[in-house]
């Protein structure tokens, strides 16, 4: 899920810290007791809009959290859309929402497994690429 990667520069201790981050940023709003994931994705979208003067490396880590939040957010959103129709809609406990449920819970574990991770990595100067977010934000960062 995670890699460790080569990147083109060693960052200082300063950028370091900062890609840390906007890991932790998403972290900050769960410990503050807002677990609401859109309170996550404000909060990192925050750090990333403030920093868009900063190096590549903490503009590269700050993109890659973004997104992490943002895939998080949208699959919470659409469990708890999903549920409050089969609360209020009259529809059906299917096993489908179910198993999306399940799915959505092991995804936001290893998300924050990810995020605790990333920013451990990150705060001590090494690159982490997650296997899908990574590649999206190589792609930006090319472009």
């Amino acid at each position: 899920m995670i890699e460790i990667k080569d990147y083109p520069y060693k960052p200082n201790e300063a950028e370091a810290e900062k890609a840390s981050n906007a890991y932790l940023m998403s972290l900050v709003a769960i410990i503050a007791g807002l677990p609401l994931p859109i309170i996550n994705l404000i909060a990192t979208l925050i750090f990333f809009l403030n920093n868009l003067k900063s190096s590549g490396f903490v503009k590269w880590h700050c993109k890659q959290a973004l997104f992490s939040q943002l895939g998080v957010f949208l699959m919470n959103s659409t469990a708890i859309v999903w549920g409050l129709s089969i609360v209020f809609k009259d529809n059906p406990l299917t096993n489908n929402y179910i198993a999306y449920v399940i799915t959505v819970i092991i995804f936001n574990i290893l998300e924050l497994t990810g995020t605790i991770v990333a920013a451990i990595y990150t705060r001590k100067g090494q690159h982490v690429e997650w296997w899908f977010f990574g590649p999206m934000v190589n792609i930006l960062q090319k472009q």
